[in-house]
């Protein structure tokens, strides 16, 4: 039987600033880019979101079916639109974004007409990837339908996935923030999280705070550094895989969303934990050695997960 993943969140249209000032139009947001290296490592997956039925939301569609990623859970709102972002890199390749969302489409996924069979359909997923900026999106009572329909998920015998992943400008406040994510990571059956995301969340007791649910759930807990390392905590097992150096590093978008897909990948493939952080790595060192989010199809390295016969169609 096929293993079918939902990840959860947000696509905005996406403006790139080019050295000499010009903008290049594109689309993008966390979990999307978890769902599409995701499709590209052969796994099933559908992204759940909500889209107005404006041109751009056509073209998002257009652009995630071709990638492979299964479209029939986005829910169309009349009249609304996606939101808006633009991308600044500086020269050492690390990025800056800046947002035009409040009236985003995705933002009433779990509101409204719809709502009730969006969660009905979640609830029969194998896995549910979320992230801190999909609880964002969604104010106290999107997080509270969010939080029910992952326990739905669980009761089926599914998994819920959750990645840190902090904006600051997304929260009205720190002390929400800091709520929503400990009621997440405690949710949640796998939990990837940054030590940066921690350290502006929880400052000195950011570590504590995830590592906390340690026996309960895998941890992925991303460190710092250079070449960096993620500590992996399943079970019994407590290990540091450290990435291996790459070449140099163009744009760091997406680093954490492909790490994820791999990582994710390789576990439902049956890989253990230790050994799908180092798969994590290798996509995620790729993914820097290219501007934008989404490398070219020719660039993804082979990782061998799963055999072409099972790979979607």
């Amino acid at each position: 039987m096929t293993t079918r993943v939902a990840c959860i969140g947000e696509c905005m249209m996406e403006l790139s600033e080019r050295p000499d000032g010009s903008l290049l139009r594109s689309y993008g947001g966390d979990t999307l880019n978890t769902a599409l290296y995701l499709a590209r490592l052969g796994v099933a997956v559908d992204y759940v979101t909500a889209l107005g039925d404006d041109p751009w939301s056509e073209e998002m569609l257009a652009a995630w079916a071709a990638e492979g990623i299964g479209t029939d859970r986005v829910r169309r709102l009349p009249g609304r639109m996606p939101g808006l972002y633009i991308i600044r890199t500086d020269g050492s390749g690390e990025r800056s974004f800046h947002y035009w969302r409040d009236s985003a489409a995705a933002r009433d996924l779990f509101a409204g007409p719809g709502a009730a069979e969006t969660r009905e359909a979640l609830s029969g997923y194998d896995l549910v990837y979320a992230s801190g900026i999909s609880l964002s999106l969604y104010g106290e009572a999107g997080r509270a339908a969010l939080a029910e329909t992952c326990r739905a998920v669980q009761a089926r015998g599914g998994r819920v996935a959750f990645d840190t992943n902090y904006r600051p400008r997304g929260w009205p406040d720190t002390a929400k923030a800091q709520g929503a994510f400990r009621d997440a990571m405690a949710a949640a059956d796998l939990i990837f999280a940054s030590a940066e995301d921690l350290d502006w969340l929880y400052g000195a007791e950011g570590e504590a705070e995830v590592l906390r649910h340690h026996g309960r759930c895998e941890i992925v807990l991303k460190g710092g550094g250079s070449p960096p390392s993620v500590r992996v905590l399943a079970r019994d097992e407590d290990v540091t895989v450290p990435a291996a150096p790459v070449g140099s590093v163009v744009d760091t978008t997406a680093a954490g969303d492909s790490f994820a897909a791999a990582y994710m990948a390789a576990r439902l493939a049956g890989r253990p934990p230790a050994e799908a952080a180092a798969i994590g790595h290798r996509l995620a060192g790729a993914v820097i050695g290219h501007r934008g989010a989404v490398i070219p199809r020719a660039a993804m390295p082979d990782l061998a997960l799963t055999p072409d016969s099972e790979r979607r169609s």
